[in-house]
């Protein structure tokens, strides 16, 4: 009897063993069910399932002047403004983009602002088949964050096996310190870019 009750512990704890294994060994199903990266750099256009996008322009500022209910507001932030300028096209129908992360050197992931509100320019960027669309997405993010980044954009947040392009932030100029180049003291989103249309008008 007693014999049979080792034997039987015996056999739970190889059980255990083996099952506690397998967890930290296979892939988890977030891991297995995630977006599918599709790398490339700055300036190239990346493809992903259904649409097209190209990083063409990161600005850092360490405040952000925008106007939010006819009022001219100036944000601060506890690290550096990161204003990314994108352009971005459908491949075969009508879609929408809406997710952008930061993604740190270390990993770290870093949403899009939610501060600015509602805006034309911003998230979610419906885009057409041939109609390239500038779109921005702005980002808060800490200066020890930006060396080696890159930008994680996909057609929403949660979606299980989508594409997703995933750009290196390789033509951002920094200092022997990991910092960015240039830092604008201030950067105003309304302000006309050179090449683009102030917003409602054609």
């Amino acid at each position: 009897m007693k014999i049979r009750v080792l034997g039987n512990l015996a056999i739970l704890a190889a059980t255990v063993a083996l099952s506690y294994g397998m967890q930290v060994t296979k892939p988890h199903y977030a891991d297995l069910t995630a977006p599918v990266p599709i790398d490339g750099a700055m300036g190239q256009s990346v493809p992903a399932r259904s649409f097209d996008v190209r990083l063409d322009k990161v600005v850092f500022a360490r405040q952000l002047k925008t106007s939010q209910f006819g009022q001219q507001r100036l944000l601060t932030t506890g690290g550096l403004w990161a204003v990314v300028t994108t352009s971005l096209t459908a491949t075969a129908t009508s879609t929408t983009v809406a997710d952008g992360t930061w993604q740190g050197p270390t990993g770290l992931r870093y949403h899009q602002t939610e501060r600015l509100g509602y805006r034309q320019d911003m998230p979610p960027h419906g885009v057409d088949p041939g109609l390239d669309k500038t779109g921005l997405f702005v980002f808060e993010v800490p200066p020890d964050q930006i060396q080696g980044a890159k930008l994680l954009v996909a057609a929403r947040r949660f979606g299980p096996l989508d594409a997703q392009a995933r750009i290196s932030l390789d033509g951002v100029r920094t200092g022997p310190d990991g910092q960015p180049a240039d830092i604008l003291p201030q950067y105003d989103l309304d302000a006309p870019q050179p090449g683009s249309t102030p917003q409602g008008k054609p």
